[in-house]
């Protein structure tokens, strides 16, 4: 009983510091103040490089410290603990699945932020070198970040387009750097006398930083100054291109995938195959909703069906409340029927919403015949297993099937 109990909280630690969901009250409470503390800290570091401000607050600026790396320690040795909970590390020892996770990246990060503290400890060390690792506790911040995930992975993917960007910006200050001390070698000998030395003019004159310290006196100098500034501009757009592209990308698949995984959880679309929910997606408009705005009020028309991408919404109906949060919908009634509301959906917090308009939905039914076959069975089964009273929303949902030629 004992091991079965300390598994159950070994996996609940797991569940707060790594799996937790969005809607897991413990888990957002520890990343919230994981979060929290990290900025802290650093903002207390960055004062404290403020030889005026640490005179004065460098009591408050140790007791920050400590109790940042008695809570980072504590995390680093939960993570650690709770690793063989990871559910691809689960089948593995206990002993090989934290041998593995201890050198991930991110747990990587984790021991350098904490690091400075026990070194401070040890002995003196150098208040430079401290303050660097310490600055490291900014970068635990990716693992709560999906925005930073995303770019990291974007970078990730395109490793090899960037690497051939850097071997040509390489090639290009080689080939600048040595044609200008060919031609500014003469005039300007303690600046462009070596291929070396006019590669430091080479290299800011590419990456567009152009401090003004080394430049070329001579007219075919300057001729190739300005061909090597263009060259420069187009260099800096390879890259940013290549990330922004990858990033789109990234955050497309991200979008795709939640946005899929919702449809397909509708019953009206469970009978739908892959080709049929992709269709259906490319109806969905998106809606952006406030804390506390209004989406609709009872008794207005119901024209769309709504999915919740992200946050919370409270629907006020007659005697009732029903909340309602990120993977849900609502309103799917609307495809079929002109009633009206029976309840006011009010936004509990930000609130990113996907919306299915009837006359989209039904203009689609009349292009598929395939999709429309697939929903009317989907709504004979429902109202065999749940009828209704005639007039209700199910008995007047089924549409008529488009005849092809």
């Amino acid at each position: 009983m004992a091991g079965s109990g300390a598994r159950t909280f070994r996996k609940r630690c797991h569940e707060a510091l790594d799996g937790g969901s969005p809607q897991d009250g413990a888990s957002r409470i520890v990343h919230r103040g994981i979060v929290a503390l990290i900025l802290v800290s650093v903002m207390a570091v960055i004062l404290e490089s403020v030889p005026s401000i640490a005179g004065r607050f460098g009591l408050l600026f140790q007791g920050i410290e400590l109790v940042a790396a008695l809570v980072f320690t504590g995390e680093y040795v939960a993570r650690l603990w709770a690793a063989v909970e990871h559910p691809l590390l689960r089948p593995l020892p206990a002993w090989r699945a934290r041998l593995i996770y201890v050198v991930q990246p991110a747990l990587l990060v984790d021991l350098l932020a904490i690091l400075p503290f026990y070194l401070a400890l040890v002995g003196p060390a150098d208040f430079q070198v401290l303050l660097i690792f310490r600055l490291i506790r900014f970068f635990k911040l990716g693992r709560y970040s999906p925005g930073m995930r995303s770019l990291l992975e974007a970078v990730r993917a395109e490793r090899r387009a960037l690497l051939a960007c850097l071997v040509i910006l390489g090639g290009l200050m080689i080939v600048t750097a040595a044609l200008m001390h060919v031609v500014e070698g003469t005039a300007q000998p303690h600046k462009f006398g070596s291929i070396p030395e006019a590669m430091y003019w080479s290299i800011i004159t590419l990456t567009t930083v152009g401090y003004g310290d080394v430049h070329p006196v001579t007219n075919g100098g300057k001729v190739l100054a300005g061909f090597t500034a263009v060259l420069g501009l187009v260099m800096l757009s390879l890259p940013v291109g290549i990330i922004a592209t990858s990033f789109a990308e990234v955050i497309h698949r991200r979008d795709f995938v939640v946005t899929w995984n919702m449809v397909a959880r509708v019953p009206l679309f469970a009978t739908l195959n892959a080709g049929e929910i992709a269709t259906i997606m490319r109806f969905l408009r998106s809606r952006v909703l406030e804390g506390g705005e209004v989406l609709v009020r009872r008794d207005e028309p119901s024209v769309a069906m709504f999915f919740i991408a992200s946050g919370a919404v409270e629907i006020e109906m007659p005697g009732h409340r029903l909340r309602m949060e990120t993977g849900q919908f609502f309103g799917e009634a609307a495809l079929f029927s002109e009633a009206h509301r029976t309840g006011t959906v009010r936004a509990l917090e930000a609130t990113h919403l996907l919306a299915l308009d009837r006359d989209d939905f039904r203009m689609l039914m009349e292009q598929d015949a395939e999709i429309a076959r697939s929903i009317n069975k989907a709504i004979r089964s429902q109202r065999m297993l749940n009828p209704v009273e005639p007039g209700g929303d199910i008995a007047r949902a089924e549409l008529h099937e488009k005849k092809p030629p």
